[in-house]
């Protein structure tokens, strides 16, 4: 095990809720993101009401995740050219009024299929001017061996919301409607905007890539991610993973409806099953790290999100699909947190958010092109057999992927220099 890597470990789990700063933040983003993926079943199920057609249906992940894809790169580097914490206010801000004005629109009953896509990719817009900025603020925060941590409760906080959000937002669509969720996601912007006018950033801006054109600054960003051996390996295997990981996501609000026979309440708790496990996964996280290389870990993950994906497919049973939800959550955060330390650890400061923003360009665009994908496939043959491709997908691309290695390592260059 290398240096870094016994560095990264050795430090407690929890270690990062002892900054401040890092704790209220933590606290204000779990209460939004509540609030979003309240606003992912509400919009998820309005459009099954709405349109049943599959390819319809994954229209609205592929509308949440596209927008990343188009403008990560250019959110990454604008954020790398001012200050962070004022960029994260103006976008929260605009969310919220986004957000505000598709609750009247549901309120008054003139949503239609396009206008929803509209709004999801709109409400998608502002995450992906919102996210290089949130991951590149992280190191900020905690010191460098708290570093994977820190960014292993982000992803459980992510998932605490998955887990509370979903199933909040499914009882309340049968017990209130369809405005509420959607309602309370506007009202939930409101704390991390509170949260940010706290906090007193130190952060300066560099004057050299304030001076730095747009264009040349994305071009730097591309160079380094394509020349660094850390980053390129692990968009390689991000790309090969959330290709077919996105068919899960993709048609859930319509295997709880047709596969399973269930209602809003039932995909509420599918999801819910889903960050649940995600929990449970972080808080095993730290231990499994101590036992295996990084590589396994996402293979290991890989092979399970195909057996969820198998179940699904082949054993229509609620019960069976919970516990597979479960199992699914466990998967996604051993390899997402896997791979987002391996690019968080191998980016200096000057290019952190260009170099996520990559990161998350590969991981929402293969989500977005994935979730067209099965939507089609679906349509044209059934839901199983999509999800049945999807699998023996993931799993093909295990021995095709293996030589592009992550894990920890050191930066290519040091903070202060720059190409």
């Amino acid at each position: 095990m290398s240096d870094i890597e016994q560095a990264l470990e050795r430090r407690s789990p929890w270690a990062p809720f002892g900054y401040p700063v890092f704790s209220v933040l933590w606290i204000a983003t779990v209460i939004s993101n509540i609030g979003t993926w309240m606003h992912e079943v509400g919009a998820g199920w309005l459009m099954t009401e709405l349109s049943p057609s599959p390819v319809i249906v994954a229209a609205v992940q592929a509308a949440t995740t596209l927008p990343i894809f188009l403008f990560a790169l250019l959110a990454g580097t604008i954020a790398d050219r001012v200050d962070k914490r004022k960029l994260l206010i103006v976008v929260n801000g605009c969310m919220a009024i986004t957000a505000a004005v598709l609750t009247v629109l549901v309120w008054q009953e003139r949503m239609t299929p396009g206008l929803l896509l509209i709004f999801t990719f709109l409400m998608g817009t502002g995450a992906a001017f919102s996210a290089p900025a949130w991951q590149a603020i992280v190191p900020k925060l905690v010191n460098t061996n708290d570093l994977s941590s820190a960014i292993a409760l982000n992803s459980m906080g992510i998932n605490v919301s998955r887990a509370i959000g979903p199933a909040l937002a499914g009882f309340l669509i049968v017990a209130v409607g369809l405005t509420s969720p959607f309602a309370l996601n506007a009202l939930s912007f409101l704390g991390i905007i509170a949260a940010l006018l706290w906090w007193r950033s130190t952060e300066t801006v560099d004057s050299v890539q304030a001076n730095e054109s747009i264009t040349g600054a994305m071009q730097t960003g591309l160079r380094y991610a394509w020349n660094s051996t850390a980053v390129r390996g692990t968009l390689i295997r991000a790309g090969a993973f959330f290709l077919y990981a996105s068919a899960y996501w993709a048609m859930l609000p319509l295997i709880a409806r047709q596969v399973l026979d269930g209602g809003a309440t039932l995909y509420g708790l599918l999801l819910a099953a889903v960050g649940l496990g995600a929990v449970f996964g972080a808080l095993m996280l730290p231990r499994l790290r101590e036992r295996l290389d990084a590589n396994v870990i996402v293979a290991l993950g890989t092979v399970g999100t195909a057996a969820v994906l198998t179940l699904f497919a082949l054993v229509p049973i609620q019960k069976v699909a919970l516990l597979a939800s479960l199992f699914a959550g466990m998967c996604w955060i051993a390899v997402l947190t896997c791979l987002h330390v391996s690019t968080q650890t191998a980016l200096p400061d000057w290019v952190r958010a260009r170099g996520l923003a990559i990161f998350l360009t590969v991981f929402f665009g293969a989500m977005a092109l994935g979730s067209l994908i099965w939507g089609q496939v679906a349509a044209q043959f059934s839901i199983a057999t999509s999800l049945l491709l999807a699998a023996g997908g993931a799993l093909l691309l295990i021995p095709i992927t293996w030589r592009a290695k992550i894990g920890p390592g050191e930066h290519m260059d040091i903070t202060m220099k720059r190409p």
